[in-house]
């Protein structure tokens, strides 16, 4: 965990969730395919928040490797043959980006995440990432029940199906009044 001084403050956070995956699962390839627009808008919406000073936190699954960290990661993830190699290697974190890997579907649930909001001095977190109805959605409704103000850019999430995308958002804009918003109408800044 970082220190208190080497968390960027921030009353909104940008929250990265399980692109660094391998998508080696059935229907994988797909998802791969469908989600290169979203990677190259979430790259954008990535870069406009390191450059306002908000905390970038990729969320990600530990995939199951308990020894293991993002570096170890990613280069598994992007080994030769791995439909989901493309994505990580778009939106791989930087050094600066902070790193939460979760063992759930939620980002919060067991993690130092929640810790690491609060010494940012988060209140609002854009939840992005893979899969908007399944790791995006618990994370966001985790936050939602911490009181975070949730932002689900619909241009940044990504799911199996299309039908699996819409049900999503509208259970985050109905249950959690979570913002879909496109990441280009976001107005980022620290405040």
């Amino acid at each position: 965990m970082p220190t208190r001084s080497q968390v960027p403050k921030g009353e909104t956070a940008l929250l990265i969730v399980d692109v660094i995956n391998p998508l080696d699962f059935p229907g994988g390839r797909t998802v791969a395919r469908r989600s290169r627009r979203m990677a190259a808008r979430l790259a954008r919406l990535r870069d406009r928040a390191a450059r306002a000073g908000l905390p970038v936190v990729y969320v990600n699954d530990n995939l199951g490797l308990w020894r293991s960290d993002v570096a170890d990661l990613v280069r598994r993830c992007c080994a030769r043959g791995r439909p989901g190699s493309a994505l990580v290697r778009a939106l791989e974190p930087r050094p600066t980006d902070l790193v939460v890997l979760k063992t759930t579907l939620s980002g919060f649930h067991q993690t130092p995440l929640d810790a690491l909001l609060r010494l940012a001095g988060a209140r609002r977190v854009i939840v992005t990432g893979l899969m908007a109805d399944n790791c995006v959605l618990f994370t966001a409704a985790d936050a939602y029940m911490r009181d975070y103000k949730v932002v689900v850019p619909r241009d940044c999430v990504s799911a199996k199906t299309p039908d699996a995308m819409r049900r999503a958002l509208t259970t985050m804009t109905e249950l959690l009044g979570a913002s879909t918003t496109p990441s280009t109408r976001l107005r980022l800044s620290r405040r």
